[in-house]
């Protein structure tokens, strides 16, 4: 597990719902810190490095949509959790959540903030999409937020949510408007999911006016 020097880090709590989450995050996307290489060998430039390690509007309309959301005897998967909100408030649910990220550092934040929140642990891997033969298994409910930043993230994606998903699944995941979910919507109805797109009806907790949908996909 990747540890922290020389960045700069910030304390907050989060209020979703009447539920206070802590988190430890990046004090800004500023922040850089790979002292091995571990990151850039993955292909993760000193640009992009820090966006996993703040909190984006995104992420926060999934933790709100999760907040009463029905989970019960569910196992549920969160894909590029990054700052993993709302597998910290599904664990502080108790629900069987399971987190993954591809950067390196992820998992050192996780652990830090599942202590901050007095919880249990909870089960990380870091993989790439593309990996075929990871021993997730397979997953009642996948979430995510924030996904699809280029047009390959597509397929590649909806592959990975089809290797990890039950016959009977569904997959919410909240999009900021990137131009992509008609193109996501198209791949995985050719693994048999239907789609409903719609406008959170709350988000009066985020700084700005929310432009993306929430896309859920279910398959019976």
């Amino acid at each position: 597990m990747t540890s922290l020097t020389s960045v700069r880090v910030r304390y907050q709590t989060i209020e979703i719902g009447n539920t206070d989450i802590h988190v430890c995050t990046l004090r800004d996307n500023q922040q850089f810190s790979d002292p091995n290489d571990e990151a850039l060998k993955l292909g993760i430039c000193s640009a992009s490095w820090p966006l996993f390690g703040v909190i984006w509007p995104s992420s926060l309309v999934l933790a709100n949509h999760m907040l009463d959301y029905d989970i019960a005897g569910k196992r549920i998967l969160e894909v590029g959790c990054g700052m993993a909100l709302s597998s910290l408030l599904l664990n502080h649910r108790h629900a069987d959540i399971t987190a993954t990220d591809y950067h390196p550092t992820v998992e050192y934040f996780l652990d830090r903030n599942t202590l901050l929140n007095s919880s249990k642990e909870i089960a990380f891997e870091r993989l790439d999409w593309a990996q075929v033969n990871s021993g997730l298994g397979r997953f009642d409910m996948i979430i995510g937020s924030d996904l699809l930043y280029e047009d390959q993230h597509v397929s590649t994606l909806a592959a990975f949510i089809e290797r990890h998903a039950n016959p009977n699944c569904e997959v919410i995941v909240v999009d900021p408007g990137r131009g992509r979910k008609n193109k996501l919507t198209a791949k995985m109805a050719e693994f048999g999911f239907s789609s409903k797109h719609i406008k959170p009806e709350d988000t009066t907790y985020l700084d700005m006016p929310f432009k993306g949908h929430i896309l859920t996909f279910s398959r019976a």
